[in-house]
């Protein structure tokens, strides 16, 4: 391509980064900046935006679900602002600003019994749950946003009940350190699902820019709302209840949007599930549609009585099964692989569904149903095919004493080491 500023050899573009273009004039090779667009990326105001709050190389270099999700987490984050400012006042309200009662010890005594208790749920809450929070992300993200709401609200009633006051701060901490442990987990595990080019932490501190400036618009809108509200409990609960449904809707729009290709034990059965029903293998964007995003209780299985002599005719990979009271039991040996895990599931679910639906028939007394066989070893090819990432499983486990375990619907996994 021949130019009247000389031939162009070669254009560089990373991505949302300024375009480069190589060019050779009189034997002389130069590197200038691209500006055929009409305009430079790096001195457009668009384009100033894209370097400053967007990863470098985006959209290449993220999921294709990160502009969606980013979006209603900002939504989220500005309303969370603006009722944490209401959460705020009330508190310094009830430890006695503005009061001339009050003393600066008692206040003191009150903060730090918070910030202490605060600590120590912390603690007990990653020593519980910590090894949960990668592969239920969007459940515990979205726990955390709801658990964050009732600390805001128990914050804004505790002045109301001044014997109670110190009760209600100090709970209200606990539950605010579990969503900065559960918030701050979960959202390390979609950096790693957004990052495209081990960019994990150019995410990340997008991520932080993002929720700086946002912080900042809902600090300027508070100083419009906190003389509104001062001395008007009706008004502060009205706004306090609107800013928390948008926070409640932005926060499972943006869940919903992630679109995971790993497998969790939801994903896991959604996709067994649906094969065992008509042999069609969901693309990782129908599996997350359909995945549950709120915890719910877990029924076992119904007690495998009478049921192990027909065990014989499936296929389980790892011998011998071990059955527990209305749990399928696998035992997984230290050199067990991700696929291993992935199909001692399978066959699991299936064995599951097979002794589900033969217990619901002993119960209105239908007629056996002839067994299917076994799921085809093609059908962790068709994963692949679908996008799926079978090397990576998320199950949920828990170190102690030499084994790790997991309850997956109804399927209890060990793996000894």
């Amino acid at each position: 391509m021949e130019t009247d500023k000389g031939v162009v050899l070669a254009t560089e573009r990373y991505g949302s980064a300024e375009s480069w273009k190589y060019v050779s004039k009189d034997g002389v090779m130069e590197r200038r900046r691209d500006g055929s667009e009409g305009h430079s990326g790096g001195n457009s105001v668009f384009g100033v935006f894209k370097s400053v709050f967007l990863p470098q190389g985006y959209p290449e270099s993220v999921s294709d679900d990160y502009l969606q999700y980013q979006f209603w987490d900002t939504m989220q984050a500005f309303s969370s602002s603006l009722s944490g400012t209401l959460a705020t006042q009330a508190s310094l309200r009830g430890v006695g600003v503005g009061n001339q009662e009050a003393t600066v010890a008692a206040a003191t005594v009150t903060w730090l019994l918070k910030d202490g208790t605060g600590m120590l749920g912390r603690i007990l809450f990653a020593w519980q749950k910590g090894s949960k929070l990668d592969s239920e992300a969007k459940k515990w993200r979205l726990f955390a946003d709801v658990l964050n709401d009732i600390a805001m609200f128990m914050e804004i009633l505790a002045p109301y009940f001044p014997a109670c006051f110190t009760f209600i701060v100090c709970t209200a901490g606990i539950f605010k350190s579990i969503v900065g442990v559960a918030g701050g987990a979960t959202r390390a595990a979609l950096t790693v699902h957004q990052a495209r080019r081990d960019n994990m932490a150019d995410i990340s501190a997008k991520d932080g820019s993002q929720e700086t400036l946002v912080n900042l618009a809902g600090l300027l809108v508070s100083l419009i709302l906190i003389p509104l509200v001062t001395d008007n409990p009706v008004l502060t609960l009205c706004l306090f209840f609107l800013f928390t449904v948008l926070h409640l809707f932005a926060n499972y729009k943006a869940v919903r949007s992630v679109v995971m290709e790993t497998f969790n034990e939801a994903r896991l059965s959604i996709v067994l599930q649906q094969y065992l029903k008509d042999k069609r293998i969901l693309s990782p964007p129908e599996a997350n549609q359909r995945e549950p995003v709120f915890f719910e209780m877990v029924c076992c299985l119904p007690p495998m009585q009478r049921k192990a002599a027909c065990l014989h005719t499936w296929k389980v990979i790892f011998k011998p099964p071990v059955f527990l009271a209305g749990c399928v039991c696998v035992c997984l040996g230290p050199e067990a692989s991700v696929s291993d895990e992935i199909r001692a599931m399978c066959q699991a679910v299936v064995l599951g569904n097979m002794l589900s639906s033969s217990n619901s028939r002993e119960a209105t007394g239908a007629a056996p149903k002839q067994q299917s066989e076994p799921l085809p070893l093609s059908m962790f090819n068709c994963l692949n095919v679908k996008n799926c990432k079978t090397s990576s499983f998320l199950f949920r486990r828990s170190l102690g004493n030499g084994a790790q375990e997991s309850q997956a619907d109804g399927c209890h996994f060990q793996s000894i080491t």
